[in-house]
């Protein structure tokens, strides 16, 4: 089987991947997405889908309801640390708006929304650490402190060990080491990081260090194990995991990759004199069979007999439950407005997808003739800097406009657009990643000859939000709630 780098070309940051049941199973961080932190199943470690999320919601508060000014962007879920012990699989992690770390744990890691408890304080980009018979958390960006857990995982030990383990370096350093991940094998324990030398140290990106050590006493010993962009604009390949798979070991690490994202190379690597050695093919050889699996990005008719999202969507935080319905209208997505908003980033209920690299297409059909005055309803391509195409109400007329995040670009009064129909108009972005991240904004009247509306826009990866660009549906009130607007047909090329 052949494997082609990049591995999955689209944001899928702060991997950690065990093996189980036959499977190996992957988290990846999403944030303020929900449901949030999708697991994804491979057979092969080529090709994933999407079986489960760990969380429905984080809480319900004015956080993720965006009100009175609060919101999750940049935060949330983050970093993921996956573990299986003792017939139970375990998720932790820190949700930094709330101040907490949560550790999650079921028996069954293909059913989603598992039972949680919740830690105190903010344990930085942890890893479970599973070190004579006893279990710990790995934790801390530059200064590394360990900290035991109960036999079950779910709470920190009274009386266990917590204290500071190593620090790794500060001269010529960016990014002092995060993200661990933790390994035992053969009397050693490993803890790998990413690190970030300043500019005109190095090579100055972001690369791959291991410390290991016998003894949680120390001492222990440091090497940088992968350095390489692979070619890409000295973008370092670095944060992931080290997998296992019996007879080989490969990993798998994720790569800044402008605007859609940071997206995973699998890598294979081998062990000498007891350091782990990365190495940076394009593609290669698995001595697996492959199995194919569903994709993580679909076109979708939203003709759906229940009210239950397809696994590759997820929600700008919490949705209103009865505010967008599958069945109300059947054969859309509709969507209510029942809260007043400012615009589309304090607007519930935006549906997300991911975008892919290096182009993807996302167009789809919209009714909007149930908006009240106030209303905007369309798609957009979802960031911190993001573009808006749709279909807005004024003094009982509608317009189809464009806007950025620093206002509206373009307005067109329907009564302009020949054979314009209210009931069905289709909208269409187009992600250009490979030719300096623009997206560019299309309207038709009859789903077949676009239009392109005014100038693209210029995509930036922003730590705003701190994720790649997706798609986003949405309907929002400015003024009064009461108007609707209906979807169907996403087609995704």
């Amino acid at each position: 089987m052949k494997v082609l780098n990049p591995l999955i070309n689209m944001d899928m940051p702060d991997i950690d991947v065990i093996k189980a049941n036959g499977f190996y199973y992957m988290v990846s961080t999403t944030m303020f997405f929900t449901p949030g932190a999708p697991i994804l199943r491979s057979n092969d470690l080529k090709n994933w889908e999407i079986v489960s999320y760990i969380f429905d919601k984080i809480e319900d508060n004015d956080i993720y309801q965006l009100k009175n000014g609060k919101n999750a962007y940049g935060a949330c879920q983050w970093a993921t640390s996956l573990a299986y012990r003792n017939g139970l699989f375990y998720a932790t992690f820190v949700c930094n708006d709330m101040k907490k770390t949560y550790i999650y744990y079921t028996d069954d890691i293909e059913k989603s929304f598992w039972q949680r408890v919740e830690l105190e304080g903010i344990y930085h980009d942890m890893s479970f650490l599973f070190w004579e018979d006893r279990a710990y958390l790995v934790y801390g960006n530059g200064d590394i402190h360990i900290t035991e857990l109960q036999d079950d995982l779910k709470g920190i030990k009274e009386g266990g060990l917590n204290k500071l383990l190593f620090s790794t370096p500060k001269d010529g350093i960016m990014l002092r080491c995060e993200g661990c991940r933790a390994y035992v094998k053969d009397g050693y324990m490993y803890f790998c990081f990413i690190e970030w030398p300043k500019e005109g140290e190095g090579n100055s990106r972001r690369r791959e260090v291991c410390y290991r050590g016998k003894s949680l006493d120390g001492p222990f010993e440091r090497k940088v194990i992968f350095d390489d962009d692979m070619g890409y604009r000295n973008c370092g390949i670095a944060q992931g995991v080290l997998i296992d798979a019996g007879d080989k070991w490969y990993s798998m690490l994720f790569q800044d990759h402008g605007a859609v994202g940071r997206i995973p190379y699998l890598l294979p690597m081998d062990w000498q004199e007891d350091w782990p050695v990365i190495e940076a093919p394009v593609e290669f050889e698995i001595d697996m069979t492959e199995v194919k699996t569903a994709p993580i990005v679909i076109s979708d008719s939203f003709n759906h007999s229940e009210n239950k999202l397809p696994l590759q969507f997820q929600w700008n935080h919490n949705p209103i439950d009865d505010a967008w319905s599958f069945t109300e209208r059947p054969g859309y997505l509709r969507l209510k407005n029942a809260q007043v908003c400012d615009g589309l980033m304090t607007a519930r209920n935006t549906l997300t997808e991911k975008t892919i690299t290096p182009k993807s297409v996302y167009t789809v059909e919209g009714d909007f003739s149930n908006m009240i005055d106030g209303d905007y309803a369309g798609i957009a391509a979802f960031m911190g800097e993001y573009g808006q195409i749709g279909i807005t109400k004024e003094n009982g007329q509608l317009i189809l406009f464009k806007a950025f995040k620093n206002g509206i670009k373009e307005r067109i009064p329907v009564s302009d657009i020949a054979g314009f129909n209210e009931e069905s108009v289709t909208l269409r972005i187009v992600f250009d990643f490979e030719n300096e991240d623009k997206a560019y904004f299309y309207y038709s009247v009859d789903g077949e000859s676009f239009v392109e509306v005014g100038e693209p826009l210029q995509m930036h990866y922003t730590l705003d939000l701190f994720v790649g660009y997706r798609i986003g549906i949405f309907s929002y009130a400015t003024k009064n709630i009461g108007g609707m607007a209906d979807f169907r047909n996403l087609v995704v090329s």
